[in-house]
């Protein structure tokens, strides 16, 4: 602090703060590697009409993509020496886009449903289990079929083995079995999956 003659005021103190320097480089590109970003001497060219000029330098193939108006995109970089191609990349890129919405849509998620059974079980309580499994497996999904044992019932393992067999039977024109029966702890488990 100080004394401070009569009239003098308290300067401030001034920081500034450094800024680092990024050099301007563009965003690394996803996808193919075009025009100028092809870092090769030659390439294995094919033109845009589908035929295979054979092995030519970039340059060449660069002054073809330019003369026909279109891009020289690389198809496949592991190539010895890369495979490029004359194309309109807009147009490749779109079409690309279209077939991985199309194979999404098609793909399905294959869930794994549970149906709980008891070794001394009813005939229509079986009926309506059989029911839902029909329509699980209809609808592309797994079953898991799953046998509890209370007290004195896992002295009879054997007639919980046969309700699954019969599950199995019943079931083996629209399903195979994926895991056969098994004890884990006091269920009986047995996984079958759609045709």
């Amino acid at each position: 602090m100080g004394f401070r003659p009569p009239g003098e005021t308290k300067q401030k103190e001034i920081t500034t703060i450094a800024r680092r320097f990024y050099p301007n480089t563009p965003p690394a590109q996803s996808g193919p590697r075009i025009n100028e970003r092809i870092e090769t001497d030659s390439v294995r060219l094919v033109d845009e009409t589908g035929e295979n000029v054979g092995v030519v330098s970039i340059d060449d193939a660069l002054d073809r993509a330019e003369d026909a108006g279109l891009d020289l995109v690389e198809v496949a970089p592991e190539a010895k020496p890369p495979v490029c191609k004359i194309l309109d990349y807009g147009k490749y890129k779109y079409e690309a886009q279209k077939k991985a919405n199309e194979a999404r849509k098609k793909q399905k998620v294959i869930d794994i449903k549970e149906i709980k059974m008891r070794p001394n079980i009813d005939h229509h309580d079986y009926d309506v289990k059989m029911r839902a499994m029909n329509k699980f497996l209809g609808e592309g999904d797994k079953v898991k079929v799953t046998l509890r044992f209370r007290g004195r019932e896992m002295a009879h393992q054997n007639l919980g083995l046969k309700v699954l067999e019969r599950v199995r039977d019943d079931l083996e024109s629209v399903s195979k079995v994926e895991q056969f029966p098994k004890m884990e702890g006091r269920q009986m488990t047995m996984v079958i999956a759609p045709r």
